[in-house]
């Protein structure tokens, strides 16, 4: 990015607010009257100018104003944006409803994504804890009548998995519960291929549930980049200027397969040490590298300790989104969301085998 003046960098900023409060061209008139500059409407056409032939600004048809161009916006995030903490009424506030996994994760997922959605005034994007491969946590067999028994698979990340099995013969609870007994004791932590192997030995009963588990456990893991949890659509839409903008805005979130290899890709960069405060990454008009995000800016962080399980938060706009708020509020939402995981994962290791959840 080509240097700017400080002259320039605060023109550039107006330019910036301006066009985000209202997306507008906006003209050397305006910023002399709203902003205090302190120089002539003249200077300001000056700097404008420069500022157009290095490409951080541009006049869309006519008009005799400017527009922000990715450049631009880009240019002003990574330099000089000042993003200022929540207010403690609003942390306050989020945190309350952030709250515990009390009502289970699929809750606490909506929850969340409803109130980043909220806060930002746009989309919003949230992906379920997930760990490095899912391992097995806990399983119990309740008897349910004749030759059915229900089984209950709880992994380390925190999913709940369910299934009816038929039974070569009605089994009493008693001796369901030893079976379920010796998988726990035998398979704590392992994943799919170590439950396989170690089942080998097992009786019949418990060498089939076994195998059922880690044939579950296989399928989380191939299944696992489906689940995204998101809120503010018809908010999003309404924030563009052109229809365009509100299809890309749509692809990227009905299409998976693109907003997953995004994530996946994305993430990678952010922080990877357990205990650092969660950062964000602010991609803006696809970065010149995503053509089908050009008319939309994502702001992402992880949450969790990726050592154990983590997931994605962010939230989904147009170009002229509210970057400050955005990444205010995604940094505070996400170091709550790593607290409450830090939480279940303290429970965990206390539990006598229960779920946490």
């Amino acid at each position: 990015m080509p240097g700017l003046s400080s002259r320039q960098e605060d023109i550039l900023t107006c330019i910036v607010q301006a066009y985000s409060e209202k997306p507008e061209p906006v003209g050397s008139r305006h910023l002399v009257e709203n902003y205090q500059l302190n120089i002539s409407s003249a200077t300001v056409r000056n700097e404008m100018a420069q500022l157009e032939e290095m490409g951080y600004i541009a006049a869309p048809h006519t008009s005799a104003g400017r527009v922000p161009t990715a450049a631009g916006f880009r240019y002003f995030v990574r330099r000089l944006l000042q993003t200022r903490s929540l207010t403690l009424g609003e942390q306050s506030h989020i945190s309350e409803r952030v709250g515990t996994l009390q009502s289970g994760m699929e809750q606490w997922m909506r929850r969340t994504a409803a109130l980043l959605a909220r806060s930002v005034q746009t989309a919003s994007i949230v992906t379920p804890p997930v760990s490095q491969a899912n391992s097995f946590k806990h399983v119990e067999l309740i008897a349910i009548q004749g030759r059915l028994a229900l089984m209950v698979l709880v992994l380390n990340s925190g999913s709940v998995h369910q299934r009816m099995l038929t039974l070569a013969e009605p089994v009493p609870q008693s001796k369901l519960g030893e079976a379920a007994k010796r998988i726990n004791e035998t398979c704590a932590d392992m994943g799919a291929q170590q439950v396989r192997l170690r089942s080998i030995n097992l009786p019949m009963l418990e060498r089939e549930v076994a195998e059922l588990t880690a044939e579950l456990i296989d399928n989380v893991d191939n299944n696992r980049a489906r689940f995204i949890y998101r809120d503010g659509l018809s908010r999003l839409m309404g924030s563009f200027a052109d229809e365009e903008g509100a299809q890309q805005a749509l692809r990227i979130l009905e299409e998976h397969t693109i907003l997953n290899a995004l994530l996946s890709e994305l993430l990678e960069r952010l922080p990877q040490a357990a205990g650092v405060e969660s950062d964000v990454h602010v991609v803006i008009a696809g970065d010149g590298r995503y053509e089908n995000l050009s008319r939309t800016s994502m702001v992402l962080s992880r949450y969790g300790d990726p050592d154990k399980m983590s997931g994605a938060i962010g939230v989904l706009g147009p170009t002229h989104i509210n970057y400050g708020r955005a990444i205010s509020t995604v940094r505070y939402v996400s170091n709550l969301m790593t607290n409450v995981l830090a939480t279940l994962y303290q429970d965990g290791a206390a539990d006598s085998g229960q779920p946490s959840i």
